[in-house]
C-alpha cells in the first residue's frame, strides 16, 4: 500500500482520491478551506444555498462510472435530472434561442432566426460525433507523456481541421451571425475564447445531445458531499484547513508536503489537484525545477478570469422567461471576447450566465425565495484592473442590467448576496493571475502542449484539474482523475520487488 496525499478537494481530486483508495492506497486529502469542493465550494448565506462553481453538469455516466470503480451506485449517494432546456440563449434584443438535445426541437429554433441554416447544422452536428469519438472516447482519458504521443494523433488532428478555432469551424456550416455565437460559445465554459479554442472543442455539443444537461439535486455541492461521504467510507482520510506551503523534494522524487502550521507528512506520491502554475511557482522553488521554470510559466497563456454576484430574493420569478441556465450575449460577440482576452480591457458590455436553479430546486431557497448567480467573464489579473475599486461599480452596472432587462424591481428584493472577482479566484483559490480556468485552451497548450498530469520535474507528482490534460470542465477533470489512477498504478508496481510481482 503506498501513502497518497492529494493537495486539494476540486472534483478531479475527489475523483483521484477515490479511485486511488479503490485501488487499495492510502489517501489523505489536505485542503486550505473549511469545505470541500475547491471551486465547487458552496456559499450559505441566510438560507440560501449558491454553489460556487460548476452548475452546468455534462457526461453523467463519469460519475456512475467513479461510483462503479468503488464498488457502489451513485443514486444512493446523490440524484440527478435533467434540464430542459439545456440554455437559453439571448440576443441583445431579449430574444430568446432554447437548446436542447432534439434535432427536431432545435430545427424549430433555427427556422425563428435563419431556416437556410437547417442543412448546414445539419452537416455540421454529423461532424462533431467523429470529433468527439477522437477527442473524448480515445483521447481524454490517455495521458500526453511523450512527444511520440502528440505524433500518433496529430494526423487525425489535422483530418478534423483542429487548426481551426471553433467559431471558424461552426462557421463554415452557418451563416447567420447569432447562430453561428449560439453553436459557438462553449469553449467559454471551459475558459477558452470561441476565436481561440481549436475545432475539437466542438465535440462538446455532441457530448450534449448525446447525454443532456443534468442538475444535482440539492446543487453541484450535494454531488461534493456525497464524493467526501463515498471517500470516507472506504478508509480514506481529509484533512481541512490544511494549507499546504512547500512540496519536499529529493532529487526527482517528492517526498511529502509541509503544511502552514509547520506539519510535515510524508508520501509516497502527491496528487495535485491545487492550480498547475500555482503548484510549480508556489510550493516548489525553482531551484529544483528544471522544466517548469517560472519563465516557462509565466510564457504561458491563462484563461480568463470571473466576476460572479450570488443573489436571493424575496420575491419569485418564475414569469419572466427565464431558465435553468441563461446565456445573455452582448450586440458585440468577437470584439468583447478580444477585450477578454487579448487587450485584457474591462469592458462597459458584457456577456452573461445567469443560473437559476430554484426553477428546478426550490430547496436551494427559503419559501417563496429565489436564488441566483450572474457570472461575467473578465480579464484575469494580467490586465492593469484595481479590482478592490472596480468590483463595487461593476457589480452594480450588472445588477442594473439584471434589473432593467430581466428582473423587475430587483435590487429592493435582495435579501442575501455575496460577490467573487479575479482576486478572490487568485487569493483564495490560489490560481495563478486569477485565471479562473487555469492554462487556456489553445491549440498549442492542448494535449502533449499542456502541462502533463506526470511531472516532468518528478516522477512521483501528478497533476489533475483544470490545468492538465484534458483540460477544464466536469468531464475534463473527471478524466484527469482517471489518469492518475492509471499512472499510479503503473508506477507503484513498477517499484514492487520482482519476486512479488510474480507470487
Amino acid at each position: 500500500m503506498s501513502k497518497i496525499i492529494v493537495i486539494g478537494s476540486g472534483f478531479g481530486g475527489l475523483g483521484a482520491a477515490i479511485r486511488l483508495a479503490a485501488k487499495g492506497h492510502d489517501v489523505l486529502i489536505l485542503e486550505k478551506l473549511d469545505k470541500l469542493g475547491g471551486r465547487a465550494y458552496v456559499h450559505e448565506i441566510n438560507g440560501f444555498k449558491f454553489d460556487g462553481g460548476p452548475t452546468v453538469i455534462t457526461a453523467p455516466f463519469m460519475f456512475d462510472d467513479l461510483w462503479a470503480a468503488a464498488g457502489r451506485k451513485r443514486e444512493d449517494y446523490f440524484q440527478m435530472v435533467p434540464c430542459e432546456p439545456y440554455y437559453r440563449i439571448f440576443d441583445w434584443n431579449r430574444r430568446a434561442f432554447d437548446y436542447n438535445g432534439s434535432e427536431e426541437f432545435i430545427m424549430g429554433q433555427i427556422d425563428k432566426w435563419n431556416p437556410a441554416d437547417r442543412a448546414g447544422y445539419q452537416r455540421f452536428m454529423a461532424t462533431t460525433q467523429a470529433i468527439f469519438q477522437k477527442g473524448f472516447v480515445e483521447l481524454a482519458d490517455k495521458p500526453f507523456l511523450h512527444f511520440t504521443d502528440k505524433l500518433k494523433v496529430a494526423p487525425d488532428l489535422i483530418k478534423m481541421q483542429s487548426y481551426l478555432s471553433v467559431y471558424h469551424y461552426v462557421s463554415q456550416f452557418i451563416k447567420d451571425d447569432f447562430l453561428r455565437r449560439v453553436f459557438s460559445f462553449h469553449p467559454l465554459l471551459i475558459g477558452g475564447n470561441p476565436f481561440d479554442s481549436p475545432s475539437i472543442y466542438a465535440m462538446i455539443h455532441y457530448l450534449e445531445r448525446e447525454w443532456g444537461i443534468h442538475y444535482a439535486v440539492g446543487g453541484t455541492g450535494a454531488i461534493v458531499q456525497a464524493m467526501g461521504r463515498l471517500f470516507t467510507e472506504m478508509g480514506g482520510e481529509v484533512r481541512l484547513n490544511s494549507e499546504v506551503v512547500e512540496i519536499l523534494v529529493d532529487g526527482r522524487r517528492v517526498t511529502g508536503v509541509r503544511l502552514s502550521d509547520g506539519t510535515v507528512i510524508q508520501a509516497d506520491a502527491i496528487v495535485s489537484n491545487a492550480d498547475v502554475a500555482f503548484t510549480y511557482r508556489n510550493l516548489i522553488p525553482e531551484q529544483y525545477r528544471r522544466k517548469f521554470t517560472n519563465r516557462r510559466i509565466e510564457s504561458m497563456k491563462y484563461s480568463m478570469s470571473l466576476f460572479v454576484i450570488y443573489f436571493g430574493t424575496k420575491r419569485l420569478y418564475r414569469d419572466q422567461g427565464l431558465a435553468h441556465h441563461n446565456i445573455i450575449l452582448s450586440e458585440r460577440y468577437k470584439g468583447l471576447l478580444q477585450d477578454i482576452f487579448r487587450k485584457k480591457h474591462l469592458s462597459e458590455d458584457f456577456s452573461l450566465y445567469l443560473h437559476m436553479p430554484t426553477l428546478t430546486d426550490p430547496s436551494m431557497a427559503p419559501p417563496g425565495s429565489e436564488a441566483f448567480y450572474v457570472l461575467s467573464p473578465v480579464p484575469h489579473l494580467g490586465a492593469d484592473i484595481d479590482w478592490t475599486k472596480t468590483a463595487k461599480p461593476y457589480r452594480d452596472a450588472i445588477m442594473q442590467f439584471l434589473e432593467d432587462n430581466y428582473l423587475p424591481d430587483l435590487q429592493e428584493n435582495i435579501v442575501a448576496e455575496h460577490y467573487i472577482d479575479p482576486l478572490h479566484f487568485q487569493g483564495t483559490l490560489n490560481s495563478y493571475l486569477g485565471s479562473a480556468f487555469s492554462v487556456q485552451p489553445i491549440l498549442m497548450q492542448s494535449a502533449w502542449f499542456r502541462p502533463h498530469n506526470r511531472s516532468e520535474d518528478f516522477d512521483n507528482l501528478y497533476f489533475v484539474g483544470a490545468g492538465t490534460h484534458p483540460g477544464a470542465g466536469l468531464p475534463g477533470v473527471l478524466s484527469s482523475s482517471i489518469i492518475a489512477e492509471n499512472l499510479i498504478g503503473s508506477a507503484v508496481e513498477s517499484r514492487r520487488p520482482v519476486a512479488e510481482l510474480i507470487t
